[in-house]
């Protein structure tokens, strides 16, 4: 019996990327069984010069492949095709998984490489380790064990620590929300606040709609809790009201979920007028807006906006923050501020979720606010990170390849990259990258479906002015060579 062999004929003038066709033919030779489970495939530097495609193609169409269950690989004899079939959901034709699933956990594997100390890494979503204050901390800590001894380390009521509540209560009454303690609920975190919510309104196969491309937290939280989620197009303004309209109409979301200051992946700030509209538009389809305004504080420029909720006059917003970029992110102390029947089945699923939020957390946090130490943060950091964003945009345009495009951003951690569309692709670099030791965020990360496949996210403020010239130097070395590495393979074998 003839060694099975595989089969692959590649087509150019297809719109698909190569690496896609690649990764349809490989599987489906596999669930024809023309590639039995234990067939070694060749080496990927083997097949790309077979093919006449980048050797990063056959790397990343094998890497989407393992995660999907189709290939095993084995250091120092090669990849084989899995002998084990795949699970039933993934492998019953009507209920395959998603492609941007398997893209993303592709991706995902391909940016564990990142982890590494000598990697100058922009991926991260956090502030960096030097912004927290951790004396005041420390000193916050040892007072509230002083003051209130065991009572610190109890359980606190399910809507928060009632002091804290009324702080929170307080700060947004000053940026233009009508606000009471009973219309706060502190959480862990920003993202038990998306989580929280989607729970508390949501149900298995109901819809919510977003910006595309958005924040990854909120595509994995859909993802568990077994929600769709669909992108909507983007402006320079964020998501695009026209498209909304004619999404809840034929969609009916049960949620909006936007990021309106600075938004995580873009950097991109909702002008005043957007955000009118997008409010009487929920208003009008009665669909609630859960409004994420984590990156708010890190304002550089312009004046200040008010947030959905200031302008929500008939209760459909939803308004998130937490206490986690600008002061101590593993502290994981975020709030909600919600109105009526909406807060009560959000305080009802927070109970029964973890029963209450740390409350030694919670009182410290409090007495940081109570101390100012959240006011001298954020000045200090808002000029560090101002000079971190000029130093980033000197050193994209210096060092990136020519025919990128970026929006210099107003606020936030995030520079959102699009590079030339006829060069390499974000994931290509990223690999390329990787042995320059530098990283970033792959832009196909952020997408609801397709989409970002030459973007990428760099985070400005996690480095000093010197890392962020060296790393951007190395990011576009590492595009450079790619394309020297093309040669004279045509244009359609970029990613």
């Amino acid at each position: 019996m003839p060694n099975p062999r595989l089969n692959v004929t590649l087509q150019r003038e297809r719109e698909e990327p190569l690496y896609r066709q690649l990764i349809e033919q490989i599987r489906a030779q596999i669930d024809g069984g023309d590639l039995p489970g234990g067939t070694r495939l060749p080496a990927s530097r083997t097949l790309a010069k077979q093919l006449g495609v980048s050797r990063i193609s056959v790397v990343n169409a094998y890497s989407e492949l393992r995660a999907a269950g189709y290939l095993n690989a084995h250091a120092g004899r090669g990849t084989f095709v899995a002998r084990e079939p795949l699970a039933p959901e993934a492998a019953q034709p009507q209920r395959p998984a998603p492609a941007t699933r398997q893209r993303g956990a592709a991706i995902r594997q391909m940016m564990r490489l990142a982890r590494k100390p000598s990697v100058i890494d922009f991926s991260g979503g956090a502030p960096p380790s030097e912004f927290f204050p951790v004396r005041y901390l420390q000193e916050a800590i040892n007072h509230v064990i002083e003051r209130d001894g065991a009572d610190a380390l109890a359980y606190e009521v399910p809507e928060g620590y009632l002091p804290l509540r009324s702080a929170v209560r307080d700060y947004v009454r000053a940026i233009g929300i009508d606000c009471r303690v009973e219309d706060v609920l502190i959480t862990g975190g920003a993202q038990q606040a998306i989580d929280l919510v989607l729970q508390s309104l949501m149900r298995d196969g109901e819809t919510l709609v977003t910006a595309d491309p958005t924040y990854l937290g909120i595509i994995d939280i859909a993802g568990a809790r077994r929600v769709h989620i669909r992108g909507l197009p983007i402006d320079e303004d964020g998501i695009c009201i026209d498209a909304l309209e004619n999404a809840l109409g034929h969609l009916r979301p049960r949620l909006i979920y936007v990021m309106p200051s600075y938004q995580n992946p873009t950097g991109h700030l909702m002008p005043l007028h957007r955000r009118r509209q997008l409010v009487r538009l929920a208003a009008r389809h009665r669909i609630p807006i859960l409004e994420d305004e984590v990156y708010r504080e890190f304002r550089f420029d312009g004046e200040e906006l008010p947030p959905l909720k200031a302008l929500d006059e008939s209760s459909v917003v939803i308004h998130t923050n937490a206490f986690t970029k600008v002061l101590l992110p593993g502290i994981r102390i975020g709030y909600l501020v919600a109105n009526g029947p909406y807060y009560e089945r959000l305080a009802r699923v927070k109970q029964a979720a973890d029963i209450s939020t740390p409350g030694l957390n919670q009182r410290a946090i409090h007495l940081l606010l109570e101390r100012g130490v959240l006011a001298k943060q954020l000045e200090r950091n808002r000029l560090e990170l101002r000079r971190r964003r000029v130093a980033a945009l000197a050193a994209a345009q210096r060092y990136l390849p020519a025919g990128s495009r970026w929006t210099a951003p107003g606020g936030g951690l995030f520079l959102w990259v699009e590079l030339p569309a006829a060069g390499p692709s974000a994931a290509e670099t990223f690999i390329a990258g990787i042995g320059r030791d530098v990283a970033f965020a792959i832009g196909e990360l952020f997408y609801t479906g397709e989409g970002g496949s030459h973007a990428l996210r760099l985070n400005f403020g996690i480095h000093k002015p010197a890392m962020i010239e060296e790393g951007f130097r190395r990011i576009g070395e590492a595009w450079a060579a790619l394309v020297a590495e093309y040669g004279d393979v045509e244009q359609g074998a970029v990613l």
